[in-house]
């Protein structure tokens, strides 16, 4: 064999190689990627997963702009915990039943949107309200003012029409009327009352298995058990299976003003002192 020959032989050699090598490279960044979102898939359907809150019917504990962590162990599987509502699971697997107290993520009963609610009333309660309170099982829930909710105007919070529009250190701010309930066991949070509205009063009811009766902390500007389930409305009774999450701690929360196209923005349309909360 020529020496001619023989440098031909090795570089096609080489090349060969170099072109094995190029696509092992290319394959196992694949493969990397491929592990990488099933990890994500696993990590959020069955560990923690985000939400955002959208509106202002958990005010004061929530803000529109909150994002949080849910856990999703705490009441069990369906298929609402997967993505895309994929069919895998079937009926609720490991359920588990929430606490009263509990800020829940669910699947609105019609349209299954995501909802967030805090659960009042379990499988057996008798739930009723008169003027503004809570009666559970027979008792009134305790409710205690204290101090008025206060917060700024931004993109992300409007006044309601029956809140009272104030000024702090030169700002536009909404005054709440706020108390604070606490449940049998000494489960306490805050809420907030507007005052009387039709929603205040209504006959006791029990609440079904298998059922949970949910409200929201805004107390006069939420859809939530009191009212029945309509799409983008009322959630009725909420059906256990629907239940996606347990809301745990807040990791990020922004007034609104914040611009794509303007970075420093994201950070000063920051809300850094929620950052951390837990729920």
């Amino acid at each position: 064999m020529s020496e001619a020959t023989a440098e031909k032989t090795a570089d096609s050699g080489t090349e060969a190689k170099a072109g094995k090598k190029g696509e092992k490279k290319e394959d196992s960044f694949a493969v990397f990627l491929l592990k990488l979102a099933l990890i994500v898939v696993i990590f959020r359907s069955f560990f923690f997963s985000p939400f955002n809150i959208p509106s202002e019917s958990m005010l004061p504990g929530l803000m529109n702009g909150d994002y949080l962590l849910a856990s999703k162990w705490p009441y069990g599987y369906t298929k609402y915990s997967l993505p895309l509502n994929a069919p895998l699971v079937p009926g609720r697997i490991l359920a588990g039943t929430p606490e009263r107290g509990d800020v829940v993520i669910f699947k609105h009963p019609i349209d299954k949107t995501d909802y967030i609610k805090r659960v009042i009333g379990l499988p057996g309660d008798q739930i009723g309200m008169r003027e503004g309170q809570v009666i559970l099982n027979g008792e009134p829930v305790n409710k205690e003012r204290i101090d008025d909710f206060i917060i700024e105007l931004s993109p992300n919070t409007q006044c309601h029409v029956m809140a009272e529009l104030t000024t702090v250190d030169g700002d536009q701010a909404c005054r709440y009327e706020r108390y604070r309930e606490t449940l049998p066991g000494g489960r306490s949070y805050e809420v907030l009352d507007f005052g009387a509205t039709i929603q205040d009063d209504f006959e006791p009811i029990t609440v079904p298995e298998g059922k949970l009766f949910l409200m929201g902390d805004n107390r006069d500007n939420s859809q939530d058990s009191r009212f029945v389930a309509a799409p983008g409305g009322g959630v009725g009774l909420v059906d256990q299976e629907l239940l996606v999450g347990r809301a745990e701690v807040i990791m990020w929360s922004t007034d609104g003003s914040a611009e794509w196209l303007l970075p420093w923005t994201w950070f000063t349309a920051l809300r850094g002192s929620r950052l951390g909360t837990g729920l």
